[in-house]
């Protein structure tokens, strides 16, 4: 992990080279969560507000409840591709092929900001603090130590986003700075219920419906320290959904007693699953994934897998059962 003294030498490079740039790329991994979708507006708002041109990019479109955020309507999922920049960030993905390799060949300097362990160092500067409690966070010190007064929309982006990324303040990640942050976000206008009732409060009747189904899937293990719940192709038809509305589904195993790791099963096509975990912090999930060809961080990790839904179960049980018997 870079020290805190090595970040502050590192925003001294960021702020130069936006100094130095007229047009930016910012973008942020797929399937974003609030703290994905929360920087890419953040940063990309305030460097609108200082004049630069600005493309802010993901390649699936951002969850419906995050509609409410300054600039979401700006986000493309397409780029031309004649079209380069003089500097491009790429926010919160751990590595850069989540948010689209061919970045790097079209910014003639590329930063990586994240707050997540293992994160792949593939920016000409890397700003990657563990101690984070989200990639919002590293956005917010930018602009501190920038001297950008941080707008409304700026504020409304990096609240959800810490809001997002610690769980509301109930996840190990909650520390000091990010309730720092978040009342300085709420001095400078921000309304916590707002923000929280939009979230959590004025869900699409197509996700409660999607959820429905999802719900009678939920297995735990005999030995209660883990916990499944699933989302099919079928599911998605039947209530005309997709994915983008099933973000926070695997907070209901990761909610039962007694469960250390929570998986969520998420169809892709007929034969391949994408594999989410969280951990309550006890477990790696993050070397698990991995060792799947995947990646993500200790408490929250992903990876693809492909056969039937049953014999993805099977062979991902008994992969978390041999992780746990090894704690």
């Amino acid at each position: 992990m870079k020290s805190k003294q090595t970040n502050n030498k590192t925003i001294d490079q960021i702020l130069q080279l936006i100094d130095q740039s007229q047009t930016f790329l910012i973008a942020s991994h797929e399937s974003p969560d609030g703290d994905a979708i929360g920087s890419t507006l953040a940063l990309a708002n305030a460097l609108r507000e200082m004049g630069k041109d600005v493309v802010a990019y993901n390649r699936d479109h951002a969850p419906h409840e995050y509609a409410f955020l300054p600039g979401i309507d700006t986000v493309v999922s397409t780029v031309d591709e004649s079209q380069t920049f003089d500097a491009g960030f790429v926010l919160d993905a751990g590595e850069l092929q989540r948010a689209g390799r061919w970045i790097k060949g079209r910014c003639r300097a590329l930063v990586n900001v994240d707050h997540h362990p293992y994160s792949e160092d593939f920016g000409d500067i890397y700003f990657v603090d563990t101690e984070a409690s989200a990639t919002s966070v590293l956005i917010y010190r930018l602009l501190q130590s920038a001297g950008h007064k941080v707008s409304s929309d700026v504020a409304t982006c990096v609240y959800t986003a810490i809001l997002s990324d610690t769980g509301s303040f109930h996840y190990s990640n909650a520390n000091p700075e990010a309730f720092q942050v978040a009342a300085e976000m709420v001095a400078l206008g921000v309304d916590p219920w707002s923000i929280a009732s939009r979230l959590y409060e004025s869900q699409d009747l197509k996700r409660l419906r999607l959820l429905a189904l999802a719900l009678p899937t939920l297995q735990a293990s005999a030995c209660g320290q883990y916990a499944s719940i699933a989302v099919t192709l079928k599911m998605y038809e039947s209530s005309e959904t997709s994915e983008e509305y099933t973000d926070r589904f695997i907070n209901y195993p990761r909610s039962v007693r007694g469960v250390e790791v929570a998986i969520f099963f998420r169809q892709l096509t007929e034969n391949r699953f994408k594999i989410g975990f969280r951990s309550k912090g006890n477990v790696d999930v993050g070397a698990l994934a991995r060792a799947m060809n995947g990646g993500g961080h200790h408490n929250a990790a992903g990876a693809e897998v492909e056969g039937s839904l049953e014999s993805v179960r099977k062979w991902v049980y008994a992969r978390v059962a041999e992780l746990l018997s090894d704690q």
